[in-house]
């Protein structure tokens, strides 16, 4: 799965359990504008052809040399941990646009291992897999789902997909080979300037896009690691936001042996490992049809 395509998409799927969100789905029109009086059939004039537009769509080496130098930053990387805030909006029955933050706290070891503690908002959830098997844990609840595991941490992750709907927004950061996966199907990439206020340290500005969603990445000017990243989606008609924020970061660290796994998880109850199903669909009371009196109790 792929940054440039899901970032954002399953931010509320985790460890199998879904929350349904309280505030609608649905956005209110915006008010309709005053209408404007027609003119006159004399002041009319001959609409004018629009110009062509000169806009082409270009792909800066510039831009993709540097998602190439923080892409092999990361492939280099035998362990690393990071903390990943994300933020996306959700529509409101107001118009506005409300934005959940959800926090993610990983480490990861190539090429099996990798864990992922998000504390909220929303449900607590806990990933663990070891090369074997993955875990996804609920701590609310305390239960535990646990399936066998490819070999690897990409076959690993799609697996969690695939099985139980489990999607994490930073899929590509910790792929194999984070430059094919974070540049696949670029239509459009340039370079937009420097900048000096994500996490306290200097970046340069990226845009990038394919054919599904516009993406804004900041990258570290001395250690080529990512720090922020931005993304629209083309389909999205309300244009809603999706950020994430990349801090704490460590390379080549010690892990220990044991951070792939949990004693609580283990012996946690169990529940399957596969997709939240959805909520049942309850048949309204018809409007024109009074519910059924209650018998009159007996009189002695």
């Amino acid at each position: 799965m792929k940054i440039s395509t899901n970032l954002g998409r399953a931010l509320a799927l985790s460890a199998g359990l879904t929350v349904a969100a309280t505030v609608g789905a649905q956005t209110a029109p915006p008010a309709a504008a005053p209408a404007k009086a027609a003119p006159s059939a004399k002041a009319a004039k001959p609409a004018s052809k629009a110009p062509a537009s000169e806009f082409k769509l270009v792909v800066e080496p510039r831009a993709m040399e540097l998602l190439r130098a923080a892409s092999a930053r990361l492939a280099a990387a035998k362990s690393m941990s990071f903390t990943a805030i994300v933020g996306y909006e959700y529509p409101s029955k107001l118009g506005p646009p409300i934005v959940y933050t959800t926090r993610y706290d990983v480490t990861m070891q190539r090429p099996d291992k990798l864990r992922i503690i998000s504390p909220g908002d929303g449900p607590a959830s806990e990933f663990y897999y070891d090369g074997k098997a993955m875990v996804a844990y609920a701590p609310a609840e305390n239960l535990a789902a646990v399936a066998d595991a490819p070999p690897t941490i990409d076959a690993a992750l799609k697996a969690a997909f695939d099985k139980a709907a489990i999607y994490y927004p930073f899929t590509d950061i910790v792929a194999a080979d984070p430059y094919a996966a974070l540049t696949n199907g670029t239509i459009l990439a340039f370079y937009i300037g420097p900048s000096g206020v994500v996490g306290g340290v200097k970046t340069e500005m990226v845009a990038w896009a394919n054919n599904d969603v516009f993406l804004q990445i900041w990258i570290g000017v001395d250690d080529k690691l990512p720090r922020r990243i931005r993304a629209i989606y083309r389909e999205d008609a309300l244009g809603l936001r999706h950020e994430m924020e990349l801090a704490n970061w460590q390379l080549d660290g010690v892990v220990s042996p044991d951070a792939f796994a949990s004693a609580k998880a283990q012996a946690a109850g169990r529940m399957a490992f596969t997709a939240p199903a959805p909520p049942p669909k309850v048949r309204p009371l018809a409007k024109d049809k009074a519910a059924p009196a209650k018998p009159a109790a007996k009189v002695n």
